[in-house]
């Protein structure tokens, strides 16, 4: 049986013959049938486009058809042949199964390549399975002859060469079929729906904008061709984000977040609700893509190890053994082949990891974002947290697939290597084993402590996030208050806890470099030893093949810190995610009654509660039994004191209140404004759209309704003018009314208005009153909290009793006061009521409005083009001494290189081909190069340690320096998401990646120059495979860098648009929420993640592209080199220097790829110093201090302010916005400064503080010209009540007093004045009461109090109200007057406001109209003068509140 057995597998063998015979005439009749039959069995219409062959297709018909020739050309010559010298012919001659395998190949890859269609399966699987088996029947025994004889042979090359050309056939077979049936569904579905060739359209259209991985074929996807077009254009022109192509369907966030809600639920319904399962979600999620990245790994793995042995073969070539016949080439072909497998291997583990990894990064930002959308206020999770976790910790979480195959690989490979190595020097391998053991142990007491200190350094880097945040969102208020520098010491503080951590994680992974690079210095010294003691003799060609896979071993190895960051990392950023995904959120939109019980009740809104409070730990609610019932159609006015818990009854009915004891229930959809204006950053119309469908008669009537239709003509850009964040380039009524418009044109059923009108004039608040809730919104339920009492006649009800306007007149003393303070107010303050009617004039704006048209405030985010060199690097090294620590550490490593070359000469010259027991003096002399090793390496982790910090710690001085120098307008035109990416992302790359990555490049680029060096010394030969190969090479690195650059730049950009749109949620979430617009912002989170997503996708598959071209290459030049390094004579005892030189060669091999790929991988992340680099030198204010100019002791003496020929303009060509103000404030008056919107008021105040500088003309305050002084030395002279009341995370103690220079009897006489000691006293903390991020759980009014506080803590000579009291009541405010006439009695007090009362007991107005001074006396002097503009404000003033 045996006989019969091997007589089939004998290519010589009749039986062998006919077998190939009886197969290939199978082959043959199938291929004919399919050809000719197969338009008769087949009948569907044609394609509806011509397709073309792709490259795999293309590839396989011409290898095989090849083939196919090669055989008849073969059968034909053999069959010639026989005719010539023997004359005669037998079919059991070779010829004749030459003659129809050719045939048969070529009709086998012609039907397979050409005429792809298959309409029976079966017949399909049975053919490839024929073709399969056919092909490896000739290739097994053929390519076991060969062995065996050690000869070859035409007919045995092609056998062997058909494998290879049968598994091409089935790669193009499988894609053919697959394209194919897809065709014939989609055709044959085109008949059952007409609206299908609209379908076919769309996705036409998405396929052309879709990225070509979508449609590559299996050999596409393998070697990264289908990127070649995006590299291409790269190199033609510097790519932009519409030349980036769309994701893959399955990549997009979109798909991503539902897949990973749909497991997480699953599993999390499994689960213990403590721990949500989101690790295992993910590994639920791509757990087949996992093991498919874990078959490459295990291919790239055995690949690696087989190197060795090939490199022990050709060691033993060289001294002569040969196995077999042209064993050089055959060795030269399977080295080439073996590292081009390693090479596509190891390519497509890293990409598909990659992949993974992008996935898994916008399932969480989606989920992330969905959170920020409803975060309860009841969390403790601030905003910035989430933002960090969207710039870091997600970032971390996703490169886990990337590190999750190296830990088990590793480890597989450091078997194979012990097995490779006790294959060469016997038991001795153990002591290898024991070293590497050893620094592996060693590691883990420092892996506990990295993780402390990285858990530490994300609490400060959440912490540094936040005051950043604050800083950057309130640096208008810093700098009027001369606090910017404070709160840079307290942001450097924060640094410095920091500093802390960083200095500790570097020195930890320092500890870890040295460890890991040492072993395998020590490893091979120790082994040495061990060989001597054990007598184990040794010969050039096991020794350095040991040695070789030493070095292959010490990649891994040096990997293992960063693998044991990475998990550290991310198990940290695991953690806190998983936390936030825990925090309480606000119930949705759907929890919100829209049912019709309406119909059945009667109420638009109806709450009864026992409780409603923010925080149900704060003993006393905030508001307490309330029972509330609004009717459809009716207007109710919400009205009371400082803190009574209007905002939050609103915030209530919107479900935003977290704690709500009792029912509350909505019916009809909700349009909410803000009492702070909530702006996005894009144009005015899409503010007011909000998403919804223009409609242009609702749209111009909406304009008209609140007042905008002027404002709008204005603008450079009209409606299309782009709003800077947070509506920078928008006065506050402009903002106010913007909002206004957006919640009308969504002609919602209910309108909850928080004191809208407290921002704008009187004039506008009467005609917005007039058109706006009694005409607009006539038929509408509306709530309007307001401090006006002017208006509460209009309304249906009023909420403080449940009683009309006249019934509270009548009844209740408090509604009574509150009226009567206001008409008080009123006589005192005017000789005469004046009640005509005011007319509606044409409003002006300030001119800075007026811009070039090619000039939006806001920009596109600059950045750098081309090719940026070594610029970024330089940039990155002139910080800290970096430069000198750098030149040190390359010095060092040079040192280290030598050393290592110095031990492989030294066994080169002492080993022999025969085995040797090796010399004490030798070992010796190996074990003290060694040490000296040891030591260049720990100088060179010396310098880089230093290099890291130095950095890390100038780069983060230079760009707080800069940021908190920078003018306002650069915070006016920038939004804050550049900034804080910056802060967060880029910074985090120069701390903790770049010091590494820098690390790997340098030790991986000098080996490998100097391995090229030692190549040419050895066998110059090889310049001639080196030389082009370095050229191309180059050419390569010039289209991929071109590409990369504009990629990683571009992925730079998209995240900080993420950033910024995460940012603008979390500031107007209340807002999106009470519209029920999460979806549309959530959509919009979608489309920018995925935008950054695309840029990141295509930027690391560029990456892998170029590394696999490289290591191509390298493959040649390893092969090219082994063959003429062994195949050339050479002199006696060379072997020794071969053997050197094929070990550097293999270990080059790795070096070579992680040189490219660290090379690639600090380029992209030295955008991150580019974009950091943009920011660290911006235009900066004026000197803070003037050492030569100081102000005098008890400066400012009198408060005189002296203003000459002033001229203000924003922007350079712009017009003036200021047009020649020329005035004198006497010291220790009151003066009031009034106009209509847009006048000019806000930017006199910013002038006197220096925010805006002077074009033309001076202010003198008390003999010193304001343009000579230190800004710090200006503003800190100053008090000022701002517009915008703005309170700071922190205690109240820190909100009064950050600067600690009073004392807290002090603080406390200041509340007390103020009317919050009662308020603060009630709290359990008192002083130290914690106040949230802008002050959210103080009302409105209370934090315009604070601002009072500030001042009076101050005290200083001249006093700035710049429309202070808009938003508190009309009591309140006169209480804060008479706070101000007290207590700044002997100061000058400087006023702008809208209220017309308040600067009625001025002792002169100042009146502006289009940036001219109109008009400057005493008010009751121009209210008597004739066509005077202030007399015309306050007829319009009281006007309305006359016919009232």
């Amino acid at each position: 049986m045996e006989t019969y057995g091997s007589a089939i597998f004998n290519v010589h063998s009749s039986i062998n013959h006919v077998l190939l015979l009886v197969a290939d005439l199978l082959v043959i009749l199938i291929s004919i049938f399919l050809l000719v039959c197969q338009p008769l069995i087949w009948i569907v219409p044609a394609f509806p486009e011509r397709r073309f062959l792709s490259n795999v297709t293309l590839m396989s018909g011409i290898f095989n058809c090849g083939l196919g020739l090669v055989y008849l050309g073969s059968g034909f010559f053999i069959l010639g042949e026989k005719l010539t010298k023997e004359k005669i012919i037998s079919p059991s001659d070779e010829w004749l199964v030459l003659l129809l395998q050719g045939l048969a190949w070529l009709l086998l890859s012609s039907t397979l390549c050409l005429k792809r269609a298959f309409p029976h399966t079966l017949v399909f699987k049975v053919y490839l399975a024929l073709a399969i088996l056919l092909s490896a029947f000739l290739c097994i025994p053929s390519l076991r002859e060969a062995i065996a004889s050690k000869d070859i042979t035409v007919k045995r090359v092609l056998d062997v060469l058909v494998f290879p050309g049968a598994v091409l056939l089935l790669f193009s077979a499988v894609q053919g079929w697959k394209s194919t049936v897809t065709a014939a569904s989609s055709l044959h579905g085109a008949d059952d729906e007409n609206s299908q060739p609209l379908q076919d359209d769309n996705v036409k259209a998405d396929d052309k904008s879709t990225t070509s991985f979508s449609k590559a074929g299996y050999m596409n996807k393998l070697t990264f061709w289908w990127l070649n077009s995006l590299i291409r254009k790269g190199k033609e022109k510097p790519l932009e984000e519409k030349d980036i192509p769309e994701l893959r369907k399955v990549d997009k966030a979109q798909t991503c977040h539902s897949i990973f809600i749909e497991i997480f639920n699953k599993r999390k319904q499994t689960s213990s609700p403590d721990s949500p399962p989101i690790l295992l979600t993910l590994i639920l999620w791509h757990w087949k893509e996992i093991l498919i990245g874990g078959a490459f790994a295990l291919t790239n793995v055995l690949a690696m190890s087989a190197c060795p042995l090939l490199i022990l073969t050709f060691i033993q070539l060289a001294e002569g053994k040969h196995a077999f016949k042209h064993e050089d080439y055959a060795l030269s072909i399977a080295l080439f082949l073996v590292k081009s497998v390693e090479s596509l291997s190891k390519r497509q583990w890293y990409f598909r990891m990659r992949l993974i990894g992008l996935q898994v990064r916008s399932a969480l930002s989606t989920i992330i974002y969905g959170k920020l959308l409803n975060l309860s206020s009841a969390s403790k999770t601030m905003p910035v947290e989430i933002m960090s976790c969207v710039t870091i910790d997600v970032f971390r979480i996703s490169e886990i697939p990337y590190w999750l195959h190296h830990a088990w690989a590793t480890a597989l490979q450091l078997v194979l290597a012990f097995f490779i190595a006790y294959y060469c020097v016997g038991i001795a391998a153990l002591a290898t084993v024991v070293m590497i053991v050893i620094s592996v142990i060693g590691n883990f007491p420092v892996a506990k402590i990295l993780q402390k200190y990285q858990t530490k350094f994300m609490i400060d880097q959440d912490k540094i996030l936040r005051a950043v945040t604050e800083a950057v969102m309130t640096m208008r208020v810093l700098k009027l208050y001369a606090w910017e520098t404070h709160f840079k010491l307290i942001v450097e503080g924060l640094r410095g806890q920091q500093y802390r951590w960083l200095r500790g994680i570097q020195q930890v992974k320092s500890y870890s470099i040295v460890l890991f690079w040492s072993s395998p210095i020590l490893a091979p010294i120790v082994t040495l030893g061990a060989c001597y003691f054990l007598e184990i003799p040794l010969k050039t060609s096991k020794v350095f093949t040991y040695l070789a896979t030493i070095g292959l071993i010490q990649g891994p190895v040096k990997y293992i810190p960063e693998i044991v960051e990475a998990f550290i990392s991310a198990r940290i950023s695991l953690n806190r995610i998983t936390n936030l995904v825990e925090a309480p959120q606000l119930p949705t939109q759907n929890s919100i009654s829209r049912s019709n019980w309406k119909e059945e009740y009667g109420y638009s809104i109806h709450i009864k509660a026992s409780e409603i409070s923010w925080d149900e730990n704060i003993p006393g609610s905030i508001l307490r039994e309330i029972d509330l019932k609004v009717n459809p159609g009716e207007r109710v006015a919400i009205c009371g004191e400082v803190g009574a818990g209007k905002t939050t009854l609103l915030a209530a009915i919107l479900r935003e209140v977290p704690h709500i004891n009792g029912l509350v229930q909505v019916c009809g959809k909700i349009g909410y404004v803000s009492q702070t204006a909530w702006i996005q950053t894009g144009t005015i119309q899409e503010n007011i759209l909000f998403g919804s469908i223009m409609d242009l008669n609702r749209y111009h009537e909406t304009l008209k309704k609140c007042s905008l239709s002027k404002d709008l003509e204005m603008l450079p850009f009209g409606d299309l003018t782009v709003i800077g964040e947070r509506g920078v380039n928008l006065s506050g009524g402009q903002k106010q009314r913007v909002q206004l418009a957006r919640a009308l044109y969504q002609n919602s059923d209910i309108y909850l208005l928080d004191d809208p009108f407290s921002s704008v004039d009187a004039h506008t608040a009467t005609n917005l009153f007039n058109q706006y809730v009694k005409v607009a919104l006539s038929e509408k339920t509306v709530l309007l909290v307001t401090h006006q009492a002017d208006f509460l006649s209009e309304f249906d009800s009023i909420l403080i009793l449940k009683a009309s306007y006249h019934e509270l007149l009548l009844k209740s003393e408090v509604f009574r006061s509150l009226v009567n303070k206001n008409e008080v107010t009123a006589s005192q303050k005017s000789k005469e009521v004046l009640l005509n009617k005011a007319s509606v004039e044409t409003l002006q704006e300030d001119a800075e409005k007026h811009v070039n048209a090619s000039d939006q405030l806001i920009k596109q985010e600059e950045r750098e083009t081309g090719d940026a060199g070594i610029n970024p690097h330089l940039q990155y090294l002139k910080h800290g001494n970096a430069l000198l620590y750098f030149s040190l550490s390359n010095f060092m490593h040079c040192l280290f290189l030598l050393g290592q070359f110095a031990q492989s000469c030294l066994l080169a010259v002492n080993l022999r081909e025969y085995s040797t027991i090796i010399k004490p003096f030798m070992i010796a002399l190996y074990a003290l190069i060694g040490c000296c090793m040891i030591i260049f390496l720990f100088g060179r982790t010396l310098f880089l340690y230093l290099l890291s910090l130095r950095v890390s710690s100038s780069i983060f001085s230079k760009l707080l320096k800069s940021l908190f120098r920078a003018p306002m307008s650069f915070y006016d035109s920038t939004p804050s998401g550049r900034i804080l990416s910056r802060v967060s992302s880029d910074l985090s790359a120069i701390d903790l990646d770049i010091p590494l990555k820098l690390s790997l490049t340098l030790g991986s680029t000098i080996y490998v120059y100097f391995g090229f060096v030692v190549f040419l010394v050895l066998a110059w030969q090889v310049l001639l495979v080196i030389i082009p190969t370095i050229y191309l090479v180059k050419v390569l690195q010039v289209y991929y860098y071109a590409s990369a650059r504009e990629l990683k730049r571009l992925e730079g950009i998209t995240k900080s648009q993420v950033a910024s749109h995460f940012a603008e949620t979390a500031t107007g979430g209340m807002t999106i929420r009470a519209f029920g617009e999460e979806n549309q912002f959530f959509v919009k989170a979608l489309y920018l993640l995925d935008n950054n997503a695309s840029a990141s996708f295509h930027s690391f598959s560029a990456n892998e592209w170029c590394i696999l071209y490289l290591e191509t290459m390298y493959a040649i030049v390893i092969s090219a080199s082994a063959f003429f390094m062994t195949m050339l004579p050479h002199k006696d005892h060379a072997s020794g220097f071969i053997a050197m030189a094929l070990m550097y060669g293999l270990t080059l091999s790795s070096n070579f790829t992680l040189c490219v790929q660290s090379q690639c991988d600090l380029a992209n992340m030295m955008v991150s110093m580019e974009r950091l680099e943009q920011y660290m030198h911006i235009t900066s204010e004026a000197p803070e201090i003037i050492d030569d100019n100081r102000t005098p002791t008890g400066w400012p003496f009198t408060g005189q302010v002296e203003i000459s020929d002033l001229k203000v303009r924003y922007r350079p060509n712009a017009p003036f916005v200021l047009r020649g103000i020329s005035c004198v404030f006497e010291g220790g008056h009151k003066f009031g400064i009034v106009g209509r919107t847009g006048c000019g008021k806000t930017t006199l105040v910013s002038t006197l503080f220096r925010l805006v500088e002077p074009s033309e003309g001076r202010i003198v305050i008390d003999g010193i010209d304001i343009s000579t002084i230190g800004l710090h030395d200006l503003r800190s002279h100053f008090g000022i009540i701002p517009q915008e009341p703005i309170l700071f995370h922190g205690s109240v103690r820190f909100n009064l007093d950050p600067l600690s220079e009073h004392s807290t009897r002090e603080i406390w006489e200041v509340l007390e004045m103020c009317q919050l000691k009662e308020v603060v006293c009630e709290k359990p903390e008192s002083l130290d009461t914690l106040v949230l991020k802008d002050g959210s759980n103080w009302s409105m009014g209370q934090r315009q109090l604070f601002c009072l506080g500030r001042a009076l803590l101050k005290k200083r000579k001249i006093l700035v109200l710049d429309e202070a009291t808009a938003s508190v009541d009309t009591a309140t405010d006169s209480v804060i007057q008479k706070i101000i006439c007290t207590e700044f009695k002997n100061s000058t007090v400087i006023t702008v406001a809208h209220r017309i009362p308040t600067v009625m007991d001025c002792d002169k107005v100042l009146a502006l109209s289009d940036g001219e001074l109109i008009e400057f006396d005493d008010p009751k002097r121009l209210m008597n003068t004739e066509g005077s503009l202030f007399g015309h404000l306050v007829r319009e003033y009281w006007s309305y509140s006359g016919n009232a």
